[in-house]
C-alpha cells in the first residue's frame, strides 16, 4: 500500500475545522473516500464542499471503500465505532477520549491488537512544538519529581454539541478539556504508574441561572457535568502531580500550564522554557523556534497516516491514551465516596 483511503466518521465541526483539511493536505500520500454521518443531509453538504465520492448513513457501509477512518462522533460512540472498524480490518484515529470509561478503551485496545491494526487517539497537544521541544529536553532536567498541570478556561462552557450531556460524553471539564493535559504531563514524564488518585469535581458555577459564558447558551437546568475538578495524583516512582480543570472558574485568565520539576533542573510547557543551576547561577532558557510546520492537526494526521502505511511509529500510543482514561475514571470514582 501506497496511498491510504479513509473515511470520516462523524462530520461536526473538529472533522471540518481539524481532521478533514488536514488529510487533504497529505493528498500525495492520502485520499478522504468517504463520509458517515447520522444528520445524512450534512454529510451530503460535507461531500460536495470538499468533493469527496462517497457518502453514507450507516458507518459500516463505509468500511468497504477505504483502509482507515476517523472517528469524530461523541464520546459515547468511541468504543462501538472502532471496534466495528478494528474487526473490519480498518486502522482507527479516534478522537479523544479514548472512550467513556475504562472497560470501553480496553475492548479497544483488545480489538486493535487481534486485528494487528492501528488505533490512534487525538491527543493533538503532543504535537505541539512547544510539546515536542519539552519532550526532548526532559533529559535535561533529570528524575522527575512534581508536575504542575492547569488547563483553565475561565467561562468557556461549550454551548454546542452534545458536550453537557453526560450520557453521550460521559463528563464535562476533565474529559473533555482537561483530558488533553493530562495526557501531555503523562507522556512528557514517561507514563508512570499511578499508586494513588484523589479528586474534587464541581458544577456549581453552571448550574447557576445567568452566568456569563463566552461559547454560547446552554441550559443550566439540565447541566450534569463537571466544570471544574481538581486532582493529586502519586506515582509508583515517587513522582507527583498536581492537577486542575475547568469549563467555567472565577479566575483571572484562561491558562494552559504544563510545568515539572526535576532532580537536575525544570521545565515550563507554555511558553516552553527550561530552568537549572548550574556555574553559581540560576539559569532560564527559551526557545528560539526555526521555521518549520506548526500545524499540530497536520502532524497529527501525517504521523496516523504514516504508521498506516508501516513507516512510523505512534506517538499516542493506545495504551498510553487508555492510562489517561484510567486515571480520569479513578477521579469521577473518587469524588463519589
Amino acid at each position: 500500500m501506497t496511498t491510504l483511503r479513509i473515511g470520516i466518521i462523524g462530520v461536526g465541526g473538529i472533522a471540518q475545522t481539524r481532521h478533514i483539511p488536514a488529510f487533504l493536505e497529505l493528498r500525495d500520500q492520502c485520499t478522504i473516500m468517504a463520509l458517515s454521518d447520522v444528520n445524512i443531509e450534512r454529510a451530503r453538504e460535507t461531500a460536495e464542499k470538499y468533493r469527496i465520492p462517497h457518502v453514507f448513513e450507516n458507518y459500516h457501509d463505509l468500511f468497504s471503500k477505504v483502509d482507515a477512518v476517523c472517528i469524530c462522533t461523541p464520546n459515547k460512540f468511541h468504543a462501538e465505532i472502532s471496534i466495528a472498524a478494528l474487526e473490519a480490518g480498518v486502522h482507527v484515529l479516534c478522537e479523544k477520549p479514548m472512550a467513556l470509561n475504562v472497560a470501553e478503551g480496553e475492548a479497544m485496545l483488545s480489538a486493535s491488537i487481534k486485528a494487528d491494526k492501528v488505533l490512534a487517539i487525538g491527543y493533538h497537544y503532543r504535537f505541539m512544538k512547544e510539546a515536542q521541544a519539552a519532550k526532548k529536553a526532559m533529559q535535561d532536567i533529570g528524575t522527575p519529581l512534581v508536575t504542575r498541570v492547569q488547563a483553565l478556561r475561565r467561562r468557556k462552557v461549550p454551548g454546542w454539541g452534545v458536550f453537557t450531556n453526560k450520557d453521550l460524553q460521559g463528563g464535562g471539564s476533565l474529559i473533555d478539556y482537561g483530558c488533553h493535559l493530562l495526557d501531555l504531563a503523562l507522556w512528557l514524564t514517561g507514563n508512570q504508574k499511578p499508586i494513588s488518585i484523589t479528586g474534587s469535581t464541581y458544577n456549581r458555577l453552571s448550574k447557576t441561572p445567568n452566568q456569563i459564558n463566552i461559547w454560547g447558551e446552554y441550559d443550566h437546568d439540565t447541566f450534569d457535568v463537571d466544570d471544574h475538578v481538581t486532582a493529586y495524583i502519586k506515582f509508583e516512582n515517587g513522582a507527583s502531580m498536581l492537577f486542575e480543570t475547568s469549563w467555567a472558574a472565577n479566575i483571572k485568565d484562561d491558562q494552559e500550564h504544563v510545568s515539572i520539576s526535576g532532580t537536575n533542573g525544570g521545565l515550563s510547557v507554555f511558553p516552553f522554557e527550561l530552568y537549572t543551576a548550574k556555574n553559581g547561577m540560576l539559569l532560564n532558557s527559551e526557545a528560539a523556534w526555526l521555521p518549520g510546520n506548526e500545524d499540530f492537526g497536520l502532524s497529527q494526521a501525517q504521523n496516523f497516516v504514516d504508521a498506516c502505511l508501516g513507516n512510523a511509529e505512534l506517538i499516542v500510543q493506545p495504551h498510553e491514551a487508555l492510562q489517561v482514561s484510567q486515571i480520569i475514571e479513578a477521579i469521577y470514582e473518587n469524588d463519589k465516596s
